[in-house]
């Protein structure tokens, strides 16, 4: 099938000097990965045992590196594993990367670690899926555009053309792939064919189509969705309907990993709000859609800067 869109151009306003600018995209993204630049993020889970911090904190000392934030998690001893997030500094890391990796798996195979450590300054690349409602890709949007999450979007792409002027404005290639029930092979066909090799992650802001197992297969753990409700509850059509007829007194949102078992992935992030008697089907989704793009831009960013290890169906967010 034919894939509609992915020339752009971006729009310019005009400038008024009198106001201070708002920093384009890419200016913003410069001076993150500037910040960045001799920054590094380490994710580890291992068996628990004594000395591993210890180790992990003498390695880097020897190295020159100075940590500037240290977590850790120890699981119950049934479990008996440990999990922990470092970033540290180093002078010249990205010329170094390569042999601090080296040096360091002689500490993670002491340890039988699981373990990736990763430039800060090298954002990760996404797609967000959007159907026709717009809130969470704005979301993403306005705080791609401000700095607050540092991801480059590589692409947009929806089975509806409604988002197309909202994303085309920003300069960001815009594809439309219309999905119908006797199509959705091939539509998925061309999506694959677009994300290869392009993205680090795939955000469903709202995707209102259901991914296949043997898409779900390219990207483990890298497919983020939002969910309009505590898992579970309230599943299909007309949720906020739903919750309505059974007189709610939560509105709650649900941010997760795409599994092939449906709205069942690891759990990354979950908000609510309180309503009362008062609340007409309008305001619940007015509510609703409001913690849904604040629950899914969070659980973006802490993906995006790498604070999620996943054990099981669960996840340690080190927010």
């Amino acid at each position: 099938m034919s894939v509609q869109g992915g020339s752009y151009t971006a729009v310019r306003p005009t400038v008024n000097e009198s106001v201070p600018r708002t920093p384009h995209p890419a200016e913003t993204a410069a001076r993150t990965r500037a910040h960045l630049r001799n920054r590094a993020r380490l994710l580890i889970s291992c068996p628990d045992r004594p000395g591993i911090v210890a180790a992990i904190a003498q390695f880097l000392y020897q190295q020159g590196a100075n940590i500037t934030q240290f977590d850790q998690y120890s699981a119950p001893p049934d479990v008996g594993l440990f999990f922990t997030r470092v970033e540290f500094d180093l002078p010249q890391l990205p010329e170094r990367l390569s042999d601090v990796r080296r040096g360091f798996a002689g500490v993670a195979n002491q340890f039988e670690m699981d373990w990736h450590m990763e430039l800060a300054s090298v954002a990760k690349r996404a797609a967000i899926f959007v159907s026709k409602e717009d809130h969470c890709l704005l979301e993403l949007l306005w705080q791609w555009q401000t700095g607050d999450l540092f991801m480059d979007i590589a692409m947009v792409v929806s089975n509806h053309p409604d988002a197309r002027e909202s994303v085309e404005s920003l300069g960001l290639p815009f594809y439309y792939i219309p999905v119908e029930r006797d199509n959705k092979a091939p539509a998925e066909a061309a999506q694959l064919q677009l994300l290869a090799g392009q993205v680090d992650l795939i955000v469903l802001a709202r995707y209102m189509q259901i991914l296949s197992p043997g898409f779900v297969a390219q990207y483990p753990n890298r497919i983020i969705n939002i969910h309009h409700s505590f898992l579970p509850a309230f599943i299909g059509r007309n949720p906020y309907g739903q919750a309505y007829e059974r007189g709610v007194k939560l509105i709650g949102a649900t941010a997760h990993y795409v599994t092939e078992d449906l709205d069942e992935g690891p759990i990354i992030e979950q908000d609510v709000h309180r309503v009362d008697h008062r609340a007409t089907p309008a305001d619940l989704k007015r509510i609703g859609r409001h913690v849904e793009r604040v629950v899914l831009a969070r659980a973006v960013k802490w993906h995006v800067e790498d604070r999620i290890l996943i054990h099981g169906n669960k996840t340690i967010v080190f927010s």
